[in-house]
């Protein structure tokens, strides 16, 4: 068991921690101090004590037993430290009597960091007036949160840092009297501190958790609340949203959203939410999007704070989302806990996809299924095409090596796989499942064979035969079909973007439901889910057929090409969700070789008169990365320019500028989508409107750009507003008090059109003017602009040991700033240049991002040299290119 994990002797368990935080020195160099006294079995007699510390500073460690009717009590005699390891070990003189209780108490100083990670701090700048006790310096004012997933609860306090060692909590700590502090659980009692003008608050006792869900903040916190519409052992749940002060009017979306959300989840686990509150908390920097802490949820401001006058409106649907996410972890995660971190995704997959059916529940409107098939299962199609793609249930020796998989394979590839069975299952019989695995093993840990077990025994099937091979195996296939009269026959083979896949590499049979649609009516055909390499199926219409009914199915599907062409004339028989599949498809076929990007082209020709923000999205995305990919040739590139152009054209203009109060949420968006798009493109009507509305509304009418198409209209202004333009948009990052108008100021800036302005960014940026945890939009923005990737690349390469300290106190930062900046060259001499560049380095946290980068930009290079000569060809024989 423990030798495919390097985990902690199992000489003592842990049971309960009684943890307290005093002497906070808000200022440099922001220390506390702590005492922890843990509640410990004594499984085997030892004369040492092993236990997780990480840039903390032991101050002594005493060991109380009860061994029959003695009581005896010993100092450790030697304290020392594994850094590499993050571990501390506590010897004794003696040793130590096997004893079902003992208590070891350790005083500790820590310090509240400045690396999003641990116990540490953020920086704000208040927009009313604050409290007199905020930690503030010169130039800001401070809060203070924890973030311990995965492995940094050891950051903050000396602990059992596993998730399969549960204990319960309790915990106070010390602060200035006009601040509030929040935990996991409800305020117990405050009481005066010796220390003047300070309190100690305690918080009622915790279940039994994992260490990473352990979290305490304090700060200049003000709330919204309201309550559950379920009673819960005979009363209503209190919800709160708290914000600093100033902000928390913006938290109502959100706090509309968790109350149902929390009575629906109670009411399909058929478990009741198990703690006595619900907290959210906005925190004003942070490294993920949010965490889902037992009872106290923390989120970035831009994941929880929506204005109704000033938002975009795509925060709504990512609010509303992220709130659902976490909240499903509160029993998925929270109360049954993977056993250990291999096991990762499945607290992260299925809390993506039950977030997303909480909001299908809610927003029925939005057709978040479609919005799923777009982004998550595209998203997830295109790491686990990689080579270096690793399997759902991926090995972790180490917790230190957690990090790099909370990625694209772990949520988004886990929740597509989630999906599918639950489609194939029926989503009642599943979550009947779902809710007989959590009672199982409720306040326990579990592993992905126990709910395979549960989803068995609800359905009557065997789960564990149909998903062994998308959990354990790395990759997916692509389902490839033949056509004869009134039959096809289909051959599953694992999909790589690089084409030229091995035979070794191709071992795996998935089990693939094939959900055919067919006919004139494009009704659902009940087919066998393929189980073998190789099959044909009968009495089928030719005339009209889609597999993978609705995209629940996580396979790719090659058609032939005339097939293509003919679907493109019946549109109207496929969902959104078919739709959106065939250009994903068709798109991935050409990258890796097995169709063509003409066959892509000719294609998407038939949705210019699409009406579906989803099937749009999905058009101009794989339209981009072909751009992107053909973007050194200037013939081809220009052609491709002008093909988009004309693609958007008719539907932009029908679409128009201004929105009116009847329109949808999904109509706003498609607005935004193709006014950026035709735009970027160069579509003259559309430039002029955002000069003329980018120019009024920086001579101070703050009402001339609708908030959501501020992106829009920044990135236009940009792309042909050269320096003016830029600053402008640089000093409305540095002025705007919109909680979303940082990260759009952001993303519009990388669309520059110059080195020295990309240059600019880039030192703008690191010189202290945007928080560490929005860099990545820097970068990424940069990197997908053709005109001025290069110039990331050489930032990097120039400012390496920089970027390294600045970002590398949180790996997790680190490695999304390299990925996201270099991801989209499609060169091979770029490919070896960043391995050239990287080869004699230390890329410990961040070597799964490298590799991902590598055999990204090695894909691209290939697809590039293939088929640059026929997409030349294409727009040539089309018009499109001179």
């Amino acid at each position: 068991m423990s030798s495919d994990r390097d985990i902690l002797p199992s000489d003592v368990k842990p049971s309960n921690y009684a943890l307290s935080i005093f002497d906070l020195n808000a200022g440099e160099p922001w220390t506390y101090q702590g005492t922890v006294a843990i509640d410990l079995e004594v499984k085997t007699s030892t004369k040492s004590i092993t236990l997780n510390t990480f840039k903390l500073k032991v101050h002594s460690a005493e060991l109380s037993s009860e061994a029959g009717k003695t009581a005896s009590s010993m100092k450790a005699s030697n304290i020392s430290y594994d850094e590499k390891n993050q571990r501390c070990t506590f010897t004794f003189d003696q040793a130590l009597p096997k004893s079902p209780k003992a208590v070891l108490s350790i005083s500790f100083e820590g310090t509240m960091n400045g690396d999003m990670a641990g116990f540490y701090r953020s920086k704000y700048k208040p927009p009313v007036e604050p409290s007199k006790g905020v930690a503030k310096d010169a130039e800001n004012h401070y809060m203070f949160s924890t973030q311990f997933e995965s492995s940094d609860a050891r950051r903050a306090f000396p602990c059992f840092d596993e998730p399969n060692l549960k204990a319960s909590f309790d915990f106070d700590i010390e602060i200035p009297d006009d601040l509030v502090a929040l935990s996991n659980m409800g305020e117990k009692e405050v009481k005066k501190s010796k220390k003047e003008g300070h309190k100690i608050v305690s918080f009622e006792h915790a279940p039994p958790m994992s260490t990473y869900l352990l979290a305490w903040a304090f700060g200049d916190f003000e709330y919204i609340e309201d309550f559950t519409r379920r009673k819960y052992n005979g009363k209503a749940l209190p919800v709160r949203v708290y914000t600093t002060r100033g902000l928390k009017e913006q938290g109502k979306l959100a706090l509309e959203s968790a109350h149902q959300v929390v009575d629906y989840f109670s009411e399909v686990f058929r478990i009741d939410y198990p703690l006595p509150k619900v907290d959210l908390l906005a925190v004003h920097e942070f490294s993920h999007g949010a965490m889902e802490n037992w009872g106290l949820i923390t989120y970035r401001t831009t994941a929880l704070l929506f204005d109704e006058a000033v938002s975009d409106q795509k925060y709504r649907n990512r609010v509303v989302y992220v709130v659902a996410h976490e909240l499903a972890h509160q029993w998925f995660g929270n109360l049954v806990t993977m056993d250990w971190w291999n096991e990762l995704w499945l607290n992260e997959g299925f809390a993506t996809w039950v977030g997303w059916l909480a909001v299908d529940h809610l927003h029925p409107d939005w057709d978040v299924w479609g919005q799923f098939v777009t982004e998550g299962m595209q998203m997830a199609f295109q790491l686990d095409s990689l080579r270096t793609s690793h399997p759902i249930e991926v090995p972790v020796r180490n917790a230190l090596e957690v990090d790099q998989i909370f990625d694209h394979i772990s949520y988004l590839k886990g929740s597509s796989v989630i999906r599918m069975l639950a489609a194939h299952l029926g989503v009642k019989v599943f979550l009947k499942g779902v809710g007989d695995y959590l009672q199982a093993h409720t306040y326990g840990n579990a592993r992905t064979s126990d709910l395979w077990d549960a989803l068995s025994k609800a359905s009557g099937q065997d789960v564990t035969a149909f998903m062994d091979p998308w959990i354990r195996n790395i990759g997916f296939p692509v389902v490839t079909v033949a056509e004869e009269p009134g039959q096809i026959s289909v051959k599953q083979s694992r999909f790589l973007t690089a084409g030229e896949v091995k035979p070794e590499e191709d071992e795996t049979t998935w089990w693939i439901p094939i959900g055919l649609k067919t006919g004139p009516q494009a009704t659902d055909a009940k087919r066998e889910p393929l189980t073998v390499k190789e099959d044909t199926y009968r009495d089928i219409d030719t005339s009209f057929y889609k597999l993978n009914a609705d995209q629940t199915g996580f396979y790719r599907t090659n058609l032939p090409p005339q097939r293509l062409v003919e679907l493109s004339k019946s549109l109207d028989k496929l969902s959104v969700s078919d739709k959106i599949g065939l250009v994903g498809d068709a798109a991935a076929m050409a990258i890796a070789g097995e169709g063509t990007t003409p066959a892509v082209l000719s294609f998407m020709e038939g949705f210019a008169t699409e009406t579906n923000y989803l099937v749009w999205s999905e058009v101009l995305s794989s339209l981009d990365k072909i751009r992107s990919t053909f973007s050194s040739d200037a013939q081809v590139s220009e052609g491709l320019r002008h093909f988009t152009l004309k693609l958007v054209t008719a539907a932009t203009d029908k679409v128009g500028w201004s929105f009116g109060p009847h329109d949808d949420y999904l109509t706003g968006q498609m607005r935004a989508l193709l006014i950026a798009t035709a735009g970027l493109m160069g579509h003259e009507s559309t430039v002029a409107e955002a000069q003329k509305e980018f120019k009024a509304y920086l001579g101070g009418d703050k009402k001339a750009i609708h908030p959501s198409l501020r992106s829009a209209v920044y990135k236009i202004a940009v792309k042909n507003g050269g320096a003016e333009a830029y600053k402008a948009v640089q000093n409305e990052f540095i002025t705007t008090t919109a909680v979303d108008g940082k990260e759009l100021a952001l993303s519009s800036m990388g669309y520059v059109q110059t080195q020295e302005l990309a240059k600019e960014y880039l030192s703008w940026a690191f010189g202290g003017n945007v928080a560490i945890q929005d860099v990545h939009t820097v970068g990424g923005s940069l990197s997908g602009n053709s005109k001025v990737r290069d110039a990331v690349w050489s930032f990097v390469k120039e400012n390496f040991p920089m970027l390294h300290k600045k970002l590398g106190g949180n790996m997790v930062v680190l490695e999304r700033f390299l990925r996201v900046s270099l991801n989209k060259f499609t060169s091979f001499e770029m490919e070896k240049d960043i391995e050239a560049f990287f080869k004699d380095k230390d890329n410990a946290g961040y070597d799964r991002g490298l590799a991902v980068v590598n055999d990204t930009v090695k894909g691209n290079a290939r697809y590039r040299e293939r088929d640059v000569e026929v997409v030349r060809e294409w727009l040539l024989a089309h018009g499109y290119a001179k």
